[in-house]
């Protein structure tokens, strides 16, 4: 019996989403100092028509679309191997949890130390933009603890399932939106996610399809997002930008559905090409360095910014940053990633090579696996 072999193109796009994200955090987060501390802003909101870039950089769609294949995949060979739903479930929900907990604790444990200590009242500021960007792995873990559901809508309602979803999505923005009914906005958070996570289930199936109906489903995305932006609705950007009547990402807005249409044609259209890159002994490294290196970078990114951003205080006595971003900030932009990159790889390699069985099982839930290519 022969083993079949990894889809290096799925390790590609799970890693390079993880990796967007942080360069996104690293080199385009403002941070500006009021009297209760650091407030996070955007380029975005002094910076006119940048916001069309979020709708290839804004990767968490993709993420969570690749995630749900992959956790299908997963589950089918644990059935092969007698594994119950409620030990697979619990399994996953575990590896991804340790270590967002181990973080978390950490960082509440330095705040409670500072604040205490010497009076800084700000310090829970910094806890808090450190761990935000968790967020997403808290929703990850609830659709993983809603498996059995998923599973049983796959199965007995097929692509029916996606196109409930995306309805439910587009009721809670009509009742958001038209009736004022800002608190059901937030089931939008698994709703949307959800169906990002449950269209993975149909990867395999996507895969497969003649050309036409990857640039079918690219061009479908892309209409329904300029359709839904020029409506006046929604505004352009996905990601949240100051002075925006509303963010579409938190929580997320139908666009986001769009956004996931959009994602997965333009994935597929460029398979073919990325497929023979990712052949070539030297691209094949990069894409396994990346991918085990990846999880751990996004979970420990914010803390070696944080540690970056105080050293700069330190020694330079400012992290003054002029508003709005002048031409000499833009230019820097790409050594303001060194920075923070330096001083996130040595807690990688303090937290992480003691850790090798659970990488393995995150790499294996949040990007890993085997078969499908392209018929």
């Amino acid at each position: 019996m022969t083993t079949p072999q990894r889809d290096k193109y799925v390790d590609w796009l799970r890693a390079l989403s993880l990796v967007v994200v942080v360069v996104w955090h690293w080199a385009f987060t403002i941070l500006v100092w009021k009297p209760y501390g650091p407030e996070p802003t955007s380029p975005l909101g002094f910076t006119s028509g940048l916001w069309i870039l979020t709708w290839l950089l804004q990767v968490l769609p993709l993420f969570f679309y690749v995630g749900g294949h992959v956790h299908l995949l997963s589950w089918n060979r644990a059935c092969l191997r007698g594994v119950g739903i409620g030990a697979f479930v619990w399994r996953r929900i575990r590896a991804l949890a340790l270590p967002a907990l181990f973080l978390s604790g950490a960082w509440i444990a330095i705040g409670a130390v500072v604040t205490f200590t010497f009076q800084v009242d700000w310090m829970w500021r910094v806890v808090l933009l450190v761990l935000s960007p968790l967020w997403f792995l808290g929703v990850y873990l609830v659709l993983i603890a809603l498996l059995p559901v998923a599973l049983w809508l796959h199965r007995r309602y097929d692509v029916l399932a996606l196109i409930w979803l995306g309805g439910a999505a587009l009721v809670v923005d009509v009742l958001r939106f038209r009736y004022g009914v800002e608190g059901v906005g937030w089931l939008n958070m698994i709703i949307v996610w959800g169906l990002a996570h449950q269209a993975g289930f149909f990867y395999d199936r996507i895969v497969i399809l003649p050309r036409r109906y990857d640039v079918a489903l690219l061009w479908t995305g892309l209409f329904a997002l300029f359709g839904l932006v020029y409506s006046g609705i929604y505004p352009g950007s996905m990601v949240g930008v100051p002075g925006d009547k509303w963010s579409n990402m938190a929580p997320p807005t139908f666009v986001i559905v769009a956004l996931l249409l959009f994602q997965i044609g333009l994935v597929e259209v460029l398979r073919p090409a990325m497929e023979r890159v990712l052949e070539r002994p030297g691209w094949r490294r990069v894409n396994d360095f990346i991918n085990r290196y990846s999880l751990p970078l996004f979970l420990f990114h914010t803390t070696g910014m944080a540690i970056a951003l105080g050293l700069s205080w330190w020694i330079f006595g400012t992290l003054a940053t002029p508003i709005p971003p002048d031409l000499y900030w833009w230019l820097e932009r790409p050594i303001a990633i060194v920075g923070p990159l330096i001083c996130t790889a040595p807690v990688i390699y303090l937290f992480g090579r003691r850790r090798t069985p659970v990488r393995k099982t995150q790499h294996e839930e949040l990007g890993g696996s085997v078969g499908s290519d392209r018929g």
